[in-house]
């Protein structure tokens, strides 16, 4: 099969940043789908490995990556029960093995869901990978409850990205919050808008923001930028006894105490936890991503898809790793093969 990947980690710029070349097809077993694949996205997550895994040293064999896939199933492993050959079905894969960019992957059954009918291709592929955080950094991080919860405030930093554009929809539509989205142009601000938000404010200045649109504190906070960089804001801006929520990271330790006399909580998200330990609940990504393409077909959430390239090429990952490394992109970017 053709694959795109590379064998060191090189500026997008560089020519062999990313390679083109043949592999065998996979074989699936026990409960593997073999995937036929027709669309992927990009994510934050792929270029960060791509500049980090093959630093200062050449891959025998080119590392394959691409977190986010739609495709139909071609063949399955001896305990697959969930689906079918023929069946079509969208993802966003397991960290620890070979990545969606390429023509076949085998991917466990458990953290597959049915792709969304009333999707095209492209528009299916953006979904999983920002869906699923979104889902979990809400309803199984911070537990947010629709019924309880129903029309408290959540800000999220960095509305217009791929993650923050569906935790909007879901933060509005689902749990019922009043949702408050961080944006600065004229154009995220109007994405922002788009996918639900009820307030947009500049992150430039946050707490004057979010105080001039009418908040002293939110109940809950999601960053979805730079934890530590807006640690002392979050701390500031979270409601006595909240919740604040991060998928970003941080190379230097976060300071909890802060926190300690709001009584207030944090929690990390990180996707691929349940696929990467086999945890016992695995098979729940397999649930949530069903949900989500039932309230894609209903016409609660919509796709987060703002641009698609055509081709299954070194040219185009090249392209779409540029466009995410700017910092600068709204929604998603799809690669249609």
């Amino acid at each position: 099969m053709k694959a795109i990947g590379f064998k060191t980690s090189l500026p997008i710029a560089e020519k062999e940043s990313f390679i083109a070349f043949e592999t065998p097809k996979p074989i699936p077993v026990k409960r593997d789908l073999l995937v036929k694949i027709s669309a992927v996205s990009v994510n934050p997550v792929d270029f960060k490995i791509r500049q980090n895994s093959a630093k200062d040293t050449v891959l025998e064999t080119p590392k394959i990556i691409g977190w986010d896939a739609v495709g139909i199933v071609e063949a399955v492993g001896e305990d697959v029960r969930l689906f079918e050959v023929g069946d079509a079905v969208f993802y966003a894969g397991d960290i620890t093995k070979p990545g969606s960019n390429a023509e076949y992957q085998v991917i466990d059954e458990r953290i597959v869901g049915k792709k969304p009918t009333s999707l095209s291709i492209e528009e299916a592929a953006v979904i999983p990978l920002t869906g699923l955080t979104a889902w979990e950094i809400l309803f199984d991080r911070i537990r947010i409850s629709p019924e309880k919860d129903k029309g408290k405030s959540i800000l999220i930093i960095g509305g217009a990205g791929g993650v923050g554009s569906i935790a909007i929809q879901l933060a509005k539509k689902i749990a019922g919050l009043t949702v408050i989205a961080t944006a600065s142009r004229p154009e995220t601000i109007d994405w922002c808008k788009k996918q639900g938000a009820d307030f947009v404010v500049d992150h430039k200045d946050l707490v004057a923001s979010v105080r001039k649109a009418g908040f002293e504190y939110a109940d809950f906070i999601l960053d979805f930028v730079d934890t530590n960089a807006y640690w002392d804001t979050m701390v500031e801006l979270i409601k006595p006894q909240g919740h604040i929520a991060s998928i970003t990271g941080s190379n230097d330790p976060v300071v909890l105490n802060k926190l300690k006399t709001k009584s207030a909580s944090f929690s990390w998200e990180f996707m691929y936890t349940r696929s990467m330990f086999e945890t016992e609940d695995m098979q729940e990504q397999h649930n949530i991503l069903n949900k989500i393409a039932d309230l894609l077909d209903d016409g609660i959430l919509k796709t987060t898809l703002n641009e698609t390239l055509i081709g299954l090429t070194p040219e185009n990952f090249k392209k779409a790793h540029e466009l995410l490394e700017s910092g600068r992109t709204i929604g998603k970017i799809a690669i249609k093969f």
